[in-house]
């Protein structure tokens, strides 16, 4: 992997993290359309690192409050804060995706060698997206979640494992689909994201430090700019994002997904 593949393919991890098109297919689908070669393990760690990076940044000062409320609450019986109790939300919502990435782990692995499934499952993207602008209410702010609908979201995020089934997308439709408004949805979708790319991303760094064999796979030059590209447009998705669902829908990204996906199909039955 050169410099410039690596900037490409950290932009591309950063802005499809949160933009609710799949990082994992586009990872999947834009090096083997190019004939690129497998970046390995060790550039998919540090680009995940990279957007870890950019939520803590975005949502810092949101983190602290959480954190700093949750263990008042817990461990100085405090009483209850919206803060305190939206950390159980999200822990609540981290137990699915644990169990589901923990099980299928193998099963998960699979597809990502298949680039046929990858657009089936942009396809399927594309239809959550549709389905939950057509059906959500959008009446209601996430301080009105109880711990079965985040218990549902975090589902939604455990299934998103399958590449091509946006984590941000099935996230934030599985939100509006309980009657969370766009902005609200699309903020837990985001606080959702650190525990669990917080893991992922912790469990890619222990295997490559322990993989001896992939240590030589990718300089240190390419990793640092996949990690950085990764990290800016990861934060500048964010604020878009947040900033666009405001008033902005989500059929513009089920179209996109939608047309990658056939795309994808095509091209995987012509090659």
């Amino acid at each position: 992997m050169n410099n410039l593949q690596a900037i490409v393919l950290g932009i591309l991890q950063g802005a499809t993290e949160f933009l609710p098109v799949s990082s994992s297919g586009h990872l999947v689908l834009f090096p083997w359309v190019l004939n690129w070669s497998n970046p390995g393990l060790a550039f998919d760690t540090m680009a995940h690192l990279g957007t870890l990076l950019a939520v803590l940044v975005y949502f810092y000062h949101d983190l602290i409050r959480i954190i700093r409320d949750w263990f008042s609450h817990v461990f100085m019986r405090r009483p209850s804060t919206e803060n305190s109790r939206l950390a159980w939300l999200l822990i609540v919502g981290t137990v699915p995706g644990v169990v589901i990435g923990l099980v299928g782990e193998d099963f998960f692995e699979q597809l990502f060698a298949t680039p046929a499934w990858v657009a089936f499952f942009l396809l399927v993207t594309a239809a959550i997206l549709t389905v939950s602008e057509r059906l959500g209410k959008r009446e209601k702010g996430a301080d009105q979640l109880v711990l079965w609908e985040a218990l549902l979201i975090g589902a939604a995020q455990g299934l998103a494992i399958a590449p091509g089934i946006s984590r941000s997308g099935a996230t934030i439709a599985m939100g509006l689909l309980i009657g969370l408004r766009r902005p609200a949805a699309a903020r837990f979708s985001f606080l959702l994201s650190v525990p669990i790319v917080f893991g992922a991303g912790s469990m890619q760094l222990v295997k490559w430090l322990t993989d001896s064999a992939g240590h030589a796979t990718i300089g240190i030059l390419p990793m640092i700019l996949g990690f950085l590209a990764a990290a800016i447009s990861g934060y500048a998705c964010v604020r878009f994002l947040l900033s666009y669902l405001q008033r902005g829908k989500l059929y513009p990204f089920a179209i996109y997904c939608a047309v990658v996906g056939v795309a994808g199909l095509i091209l995987a039955a012509l090659r």
